[in-house]
């Protein structure tokens, strides 16, 4: 389960880059719930759903789809509590410590706990499309996707912060260098994560300080 102290650094993190995108984000109308059902499209899309041809699921790709999610989703609860990330936080907590197993949808009970992974990624596409989204349902299929709750904390934090690495060097100007030594920067990520102690005081702060020290001056 997520600890109390992931969750805050995930939905503080969130607040401060869709902050940097606008300011005024919280009140700015955006549809965060449809990008996730757009993103949830795309993970059955790794995942493979056709029957009328011969289809391989593509984990790593599913993975980051669901990373994606959990921008959109922590974007539109804290938008529910009006930008209250403690409350989001508690609630949140709150939601996966009920243990729920299953969810009401169009006067339905699914019980996602025995569902595959497939028919649990359509059930998450419905819910968004209905501007509604489940923890438990999205965490369950967190683990149907080979991930735990401290990988999805250390695929989220090192993708958000990459994204303020990539504002914070020109990115949105186009002076931004994706290339470095050779690797792009997403491998550098990638090897900085795998090196670092998630538990470790100020995660987010060490995966920057780590970029800036391997980025070209």
């Amino acid at each position: 389960m997520l600890s109390s102290t992931q969750l805050s650094t995930m939905l503080n993190l969130q607040d401060a880059m869709n902050t940097k995108v606008n300011a005024e984000w919280l009140t700015a109308g955006y549809d965060y719930l449809r990008a996730a059902m757009i993103e949830s499209v795309e993970g059955i899309e790794h995942h493979g759903w056709k029957w009328w041809k011969h289809q391989e699921k593509d984990l790593p790709q599913l993975q980051m789809e669901l990373v994606d999610i959990w921008h959109f989703a922590l974007s539109a609860i804290i938008i529910k509590f009006d930008g209250d990330i403690e409350e989001s936080a508690s609630v949140i907590a709150k939601e996966l410590a009920d243990d729920t197993h299953s969810v009401d949808f169009d006067g339905k009970q699914y019980n996602f706990a025995k569902a595959n992974l497939l028919d649990n990624l359509q059930l998450m596409t419905g819910l968004c499309a209905a501007n509604r989204f489940s923890v438990p349902l999205f965490m369950k299929i967190v683990t149907q996707t080979d991930m735990d709750a401290n990988e999805l904390f250390r695929q989220y934090v090192g993708k958000n912060i990459l994204n303020f690495f990539r504002q914070d060097h020109g990115y949105k100007e186009g002076s931004y260098t994706k290339l470095w030594d050779g690797k792009e920067d997403n491998e550098h990520l990638v090897e900085i994560l795998n090196a670092t102690d998630i538990n470790a005081e100020k995660y987010s702060d060490l995966i920057y300080t780590a970029l800036s020290a391997r980025y070209p001056s």
